[in-house]
This record gives structure tokens, C-alpha cells and sequence, in this order.
């Protein structure tokens, strides 16, 4: 089967106040929808990012995948390397640590492989899981992610989310995704206020949840000496400590002096990152994610690649719709050294999607491996018509936490080694 037809669709649909190191969400996400199509009439889906820049790196990769077998993934991978071409570093909204042009070769990559296995799957009446090695657990387990939060967007209705400024905050917001998805495991995304009160929360949301597995990941916000207090503070309440500070060399200082496991997805981003990290002894977890390290397959070399040197794995998340579920799912259940919850943002979504309802569901905090063959889900048409209509008309063309930010406090920082 060879591509014969791609389109790429950008979406925008509706994010909450949610705060960061970096700044705050804006009232709209952005997403692009991806549909391979083959000369036996055979359909994939892939998502990615929804930056302009990035869709026209898409653009001008699809050009070049024309006529390639869908089963030819070096030759694939190949076409979009020459596309990207060389001296490019995409943009990473400050959260996904350092670009280059590894990664963004594979960030551009990603989707459309995505897309190629799920129409490999469809062909062979077999799962995305199944092709990846077969499932070692039916469903994947995920956690409940915690974000300090404004009650709404300024100028706008209060969210049904509310407002989480303090301790009672986060876990009144805890209780409420516990209670509507059953997580078994609570993220905080912390680097928003000083270490102190991010200690405290996570001291209340132990004590409203005793024996659930917690972390903290304040993206690099703190310098070493703070995050060696803080991981000292929380000894026995961490499950690990994401990213607490810039770069390997500081991480592998803090690894050094802290009880519990360090996690990434900020110092360690591409394959050339981790022969360091692994020689400073930098990161206990690494959080894959198949959005910009390549794809299904290259993250599930990742993964075994980890398991020889005795790195744990979660996955890391961003504002994604059913289409990045559904392939972070089956990725996760192929996966056998896949040692902690995967993050995701889809409770904030409330809904919103691009997929035909039903196929995704949360049970006790995990989402079942969908039952269909490929992805295992159906792009639902009007939904995708009504959120690509919202990206031409929110005006929003690049994710900038930090310019929305100050749009409300024009002397807003970015918190990088703040504290």
C-alpha cells in the first residue's frame, strides 16, 4: 500500500487557565489532525502540534511521502529528514526542554507514522498494540494531573474546574478527577509559587489521599540547592521528583543528595541526551513521548533501551485530543518496562474531541486498549469541521504561555533556576 493522498488539519478547542513555570494556557489549544490516505483507499490518523511553523513543516513532509509504502519506515523517516532539512530547531513552548534538529525531525515524523501503523493495523484487522509487540496489559493506567488554575479566564465565566490558588484548591481539584475517573496516582504541576507552598500542597493532597503514589514537577524552576531542600522535605511522599531543575548536570547534582527517583522530560529529549544523563546518573525515570521522539516505534526502542540501564518510564503529556490517547495508549500497553501512570491532560478537555465517542474511556483511572483494529478509533467529522472553524477564528496561530501571562502582569518571568 503506498500514500496517495494526506491532508493536515489544524484545531483549536477550549484549555483552562491553567498556570506553569512558563506562564498560563490560553483560552484556546492548538492541534493538527493528520489522515493518510493509500492507493487501496485505506485511512490512518495521527495527531501532533498545532504551531504554524510546525504545520508547515508538516506540509512540506507530506509532499515528499507521496507514493512511499506504508510499511517503509526508514524510507519514511528518511523523506521527512530531507524535508526539516538541516539548522532547524522548532519551537517548545518552554516546557519540553531544549529543541534541536533531532528533535524536530522527530516531532514532524511522528504523526504521520502514527498514521501509517494505524493503517497497517487496518489492513490486517489487527491492534497498533498488537504491532508493536502485542499488549502486556489490557488497560494503561494514568494520573490525575493537578494544575494551579485561575477560576476562568479573565473577562470569562468561572470554569466548572474552579479555582486552585492554595492547598484546599488542589485538592478539592483532585478529589473532583479522582471522583469522575477514578485515578489511582496524583501529578502536581508545580514552578508556579515558591517551593514552600508547593510543599504544603503536596503535604495536604497526601493527607486527603493517603497511599496514593504522588509527584511533583515544577519544570525546572528551582535551582539545585532548593530542590535538594525540597526533595529532603518530601522523603517518603514522592513517588519521584520531575524536573526540578535545568539541564543533566544539575539534575545529576540533585539525584545525588534526594531520596527518590528524579523524572524527565526536560533535560533528556532526544537519543543523544541520554548517554550523559545515563554517565551522571542524572534521571531514574524518563518520561517518553511519542510526539517528539519519533513515533510509536523509535519510543518503543527507547523504552528497551532504558530498561538496560535501570531507567524507569511514565509518559509526558501536553493538551491532546482522542487521536494521541488512543496512540499513547497502545504504545503504553506494548510497552513491558512501563513502571509509573502516564500523564494526561484529557480530563481538561471536558469532552471536547475529534473522535467518535466511545471507543476511549476511563475505568479506574486506565484506559482500556481499544478494542478495533489500527488505533481502534473513528475521526468524527463534525467535530473536526467545528474545531478547525475555531482555529481560524481564535486568532491564535503559536502557543506562548509567557506573552498570555503578561497580557495580565507585564513583569511576569519565566521561573527557570528561579528559586
Amino acid at each position: 500500500m503506498r500514500i496517495r493522498e494526506i491532508t493536515v488539519t489544524p484545531v483549536a478547542f477550549r484549555d483552562p487557565p491553567l498556570l506553569n513555570a512558563s506562564g498560563v494556557h490560553e483560552p484556546w489549544a492548538l492541534r493538527s489532525v493528520v489522515e493518510v490516505v493509500t492507493d487501496e483507499g485505506v485511512t490512518g490518523l495521527g495527531e501532533t502540534y498545532g504551531d504554524l511553523a510546525h504545520l508547515e513543516r508538516l506540509h512540506s513532509a507530506a509532499q515528499l511521502l507521496i507514493g512511499i509504502e506504508v510499511h517503509a519506515h526508514h524510507a519514511l523517516y528518511a523523506a521527512v529528514a530531507t524535508s526539516v532539512g538541516g539548522n532547524v530547531v522548532s519551537d517548545q513552548h518552554g516546557l519540553t526542554g531544549a529543541g534541536s534538529q533531532q528533535k524536530t525531525v522527530d516531532a514532524v515524523f511522528s504523526p504521520f507514522e502514527v498514521a501509517c501503523l494505524d493503517i497497517r493495523g487496518k489492513a490486517a484487522g489487527l491492534r497498533v498494540a498488537d504491532l508493536l509487540g502485542g499488549p502486556v496489559r489490557d488497560a494503561v493506567p494514568y494520573s490525575a494531573y493537578l494544575f494551579y488554575k485561575w477560576a476562568a479566564h479573565p473577562g470569562a465565566e468561572p470554569d466548572r474546574f474552579g479555582e486552585a490558588l492554595d492547598p484546599d484548591g488542589i485538592v478539592a481539584q483532585a478529589r473532583l478527577f479522582i471522583e469522575e475517573h477514578g485515578f489511582g496516582s496524583i501529578k502536581l504541576k508545580g514552578g508556579v509559587l515558591p517551593p514552600d507552598r508547593e510543599i504544603e500542597a503536596v503535604l495536604a493532597l497526601r493527607d486527603a489521599f493517603p497511599g496514593l503514589p504522588l509527584r511533583l514537577d515544577p519544570n525546572a524552576a528551582w535551582t539545585p540547592e532548593t530542590s535538594v531542600r525540597v526533595g529532603k522535605a518530601l522523603a517518603g511522599v514522592l513517588e519521584y521528583l520531575e524536573d526540578p531543575t535545568p539541564g543533566i548536570d544539575g539534575m545529576a547534582e540533585v539525584a545525588r543528595q534526594v531520596p527518590m527517583p528524579l523524572a524527565t522530560n526536560m533535560c533528556v529529549v532526544t537519543h543523544d541526551h541520554l548517554p550523559p544523563a545515563v554517565a551522571a546518573g542524572a534521571i531514574g525515570v524518563l518520561l517518553t513521548d511519542h510526539h517528539y521522539w519519533g513515533g510509536l516505534l523509535r519510543s518503543s526502542h527507547v523504552a528497551s533501551l532504558c530498561g538496560t540501564f535501570g531507567i524507569e518510564l511514565s509518559m509526558h503529556s501536553n493538551s491532546h485530543l482522542g487521536i494521541s490517547l488512543a496512540a499513547m495508549t497502545h504504545l503504553a500497553a506494548a510497552t513491558p518496562d512501563l513502571t509509573h501512570a502516564c500523564d494526561t491532560h484529557t480530563p481538561w478537555q471536558d469532552g471536547q474531541d475529534v473522535v467518535v465517542p466511545g471507543a476511549l474511556r476511563f475505568t479506574g483511572g486506565a484506559v482500556p486498549v481499544p478494542e478495533g483494529p489500527g488505533l481502534g478509533v473513528e475521526l468524527d467529522r463534525d467535530a473536526l469541521a467545528r474545531m478547525h472553524q475555531q482555529y481560524l477564528d481564535c486568532g491564535i496561530r503559536r502557543r506562548d504561555d509567557t506573552a498570555y501571562m503578561r497580557t495580565f502582569s507585564s513583569d511576569f518571568v519565566p521561573k527557570r533556576a528561579h528559586w
